[in-house]
């Protein structure tokens, strides 16, 4: 599965994707969900954790401005990255 996460980490929406996501999943970070992969922050460290693959929009983080500073692990992907990602996972929740 893939989730999608346009929240911050302290937003009930990040709370709630934390708890479905699992080793097998995927998470793409999108809007203010790349806050969420900021190294060195008890979100990324939760994220870590889960032990899923995590993604960051590109356009996304560089819009605020944390391109680089996100966790270790955590690989930027642009529209065709987003595309890919949602045809390799057949289902997706989107956290918003």
């Amino acid at each position: 599965m893939l989730h999608t996460l346009n929240k911050a980490p302290g937003q009930r929406a990040f709370r709630d994707c934390l708890a479905l996501l699992q080793a097998d999943h995927a998470l793409l970070l999108l809007g203010d969900g790349v806050y969420a992969a900021l190294q060195a922050t008890p979100a990324a460290a939760l994220l870590a954790a889960a032990g899923a693959p995590v993604y960051v929009l590109a356009a996304d983080a560089q819009a605020a401005g944390v391109t680089d500073r996100l966790m270790p692990g955590a690989t930027l992907v642009d529209d065709n990255g987003f595309v890919e990602l949602s045809e390799r996972f057949i289902r997706q929740l989107a956290w918003y």
